[in-house]
């Protein structure tokens, strides 16, 4: 996916509370359109087609929306801004470098490099991971050598963890609450990107079908979570897979 569409509104001004450089997270980008090298068109030997959510993943399952009582696990205190280094996903033995990811001129967020299949990257003008509010890390599902480093994300289960190594020393452990998958047209910006009032994460690569004659996936991938451990630097921290 070369970039992530916005949904024709721009972030407002940064604001510091909170974050180390706070934007209005709500409405920020609808990933309408994630344009991919296709590993099936291209003839390249891969494991298949991304795996997508199922259905006992999403919050419909719980009859509930994201937060509050529908979490898995108990949420902690909010951590101090820090800029995040890694990220780490155990039941999918990711391990990868987080870039900083900015905006383009059209209000696009960027994407991390697509040379690299093991990069993700956070939104630097967002939530710091582990502060209050809702981060966001993006990254590919697949590129021109075969799955990238979120081509697993549709496999996550609710209750597996995503660890967030930062600068600072500390590793957020956030708990995933649901996994979702969105059509393109029908991205639901605000319950993706909206405010939050305790530390929370979002995870976000292409999924869906894919459209052969444009070369872009149909759709996208969210992994919802929040905070609920810390750790050290190893990126170990408190919680399971």
């Amino acid at each position: 996916m070369d970039r992530y569409v916005p949904a024709g509104v721009r972030p407002p001004p940064t604001e510091t509370t909170g974050t180390v450089r706070r934007g209005g997270v709500a409405m920020l980008v609808t990933l309408a359109v994630c344009l991919a090298v296709a590993l099936i068109s291209n003839g390249l030997r891969t494991p298949g087609p991304p795996p997508q959510p199922g259905a006992a993943q999403g919050f419909a399952a719980a009859g509930r929306p994201p937060g509050g009582d529908g979490s898995v696990s108990p949420a902690v205190a909010p951590l101090p801004p820090s800029v995040p280094e890694r990220v780490r996903i155990p039941a999918l033995r990711v391990d990868a470098p987080l870039m900083p990811l900015g905006l383009e001129a059209n209000g696009s967020l960027a994407a991390p490099s697509d040379n690299a299949r093991n990069l993700a990257g956070w939104y630097q003008d967002g939530t710091s991971p582990g502060a209050t509010g809702t981060a966001v890390i993006a990254g590919h599902v697949d590129n021109r050598h075969g799955p990238a480093v979120f081509y697993g994300l549709g496999s996550l289960k609710k209750g597996n963890t995503v660890h967030v190594v930062r600068t600072d020393g500390v590793t957020a452990v956030f708990t995933i609450d649901a996994i979702e998958a969105y059509p393109a047209k029908a991205f639901p910006n605000k319950q993706v990107y909206g405010a939050a009032s305790r530390p929370e994460l979002r995870l976000i690569t292409c999924g869906g079908g894919f459209d052969k004659k444009h070369q872009h996936y149909l759709g996208n991938v969210v992994v919802y979570a929040h905070l609920t451990g810390t750790g050290t630097g190893t990126g170990t921290g408190t919680g399971t897979g």
